[in-house]
C-alpha cells in the first residue's frame, strides 16, 4: 500500500491518549496470554489432529497509516491453495482484485469441524494477541481489511480509517444495527473521529458483555 494519511485528515485528540492506549494494550495482552496459553495450546492440538495442516493462518491486512501487516489467526478452513489472498496484484486494478476476493460465509463448506466451534465465539482470533504485542494492532479499533478492500471505500474514508492501529474489536462490532458496509464504515469513522481512552474502555466492556451474553444462550 502506498496511500498516506494526510495531516488534515487526522483526528484531533490529546497527544497522551494513543501512547497510554498502547501501554494498556500491552498489559492486557500479557494478562490474556497468561490466562489463554493452555486453551490456545489445546486449540492448536485440535487443529493439527483434524487434518495435519498448519495451525496458524497468516493473511495480509492493512494497518495504521495504510501499512500492510500479517494478521495471525487459528486456521479454521481447509488449506485451499486456490483461495485468493486479498493482496493487490501488479497489473490488476483494485476493483478487479476485489471482485475475485471471496469473503467467508457462515455456512462456507471450507470451514473445518474445529473451525465451526471456534468461529462463533471468536476463539480463532486469540493469536491476534501476538499482533497486539508486536504493535500491529490494538484491542480496540477498526477491524483491518485486506488490501483489495480499498475498492469498497472512497479514497478519503480509506485514509481516515487507518489513522490509528486496527483492532480486534471495535465500535462497529458492538453496535446492534450494522447490516451493511456503509453502516460499518460510519461506525469506523466515528471511532476515528472520537478516539479516546474512555471510548476504548467502553468498547472493551461492551465486547466482554456481548461475549458473555452469547455464551449464556
Amino acid at each position: 500500500m502506498t496511500e498516506k494519511v494526510s495531516a488534515q485528515m487526522l483526528p484531533h485528540h490529546p497527544r497522551w491518549s494513543e501512547p497510554l492506549v498502547r501501554v494498556i494494550d500491552i498489559v492486557i495482552a500479557l494478562i490474556v496470554l497468561g490466562i489463554a496459553a493452555l486453551p490456545m495450546l489445546l486449540i492448536a492440538l485440535a487443529i493439527k489432529l483434524e487434518d495435519r495442516g498448519s495451525v496458524i493462518f497468516f493473511q495480509a491486512r492493512v494497518g495504521k497509516h495504510a501499512k500492510v501487516f500479517h494478521i495471525w489467526k487459528f486456521r479454521t478452513m481447509t488449506e485451499d491453495q486456490s483461495r485468493v489472498s486479498g493482496d493487490l496484484v501488479s497489473g490488476t486494478s483494485a476493483a478487479q482484485a476485489r471482485a475475485q476476493f471471496q469473503t467467508t460465509s457462515k455456512n462456507d463448506s471450507r470451514i473445518t469441524r474445529v473451525g465451526r466451534i471456534l468461529r462463533p465465539v471468536h476463539l480463532d482470533e486469540l493469536p491476534q494477541i501476538v499482533n497486539v504485542l508486536k504493535g500491529d494492532m490494538s484491542f480496540v479499533g477498526v477491524r483491518p481489511d485486506v488490501p483489495v478492500q480499498i475498492a469498497d471505500y472512497t479514497e478519503q474514508n480509506w485514509q481516515r480509517r487507518h489513522a490509528f492501529r486496527p483492532g480486534i474489536t471495535g465500535l462497529a462490532q458492538v453496535a446492534k444495527d450494522v447490516d451493511s458496509t456503509e453502516k460499518r464504515t460510519a461506525y469506523d469513522l466515528k471511532w476515528v473521529d472520537t478516539y479516546s481512552l474512555g471510548l476504548y474502555m467502553r468498547i472493551l466492556l461492551a465486547t466482554f458483555g456481548k461475549i458473555l451474553r452469547r455464551n449464556s444462550l
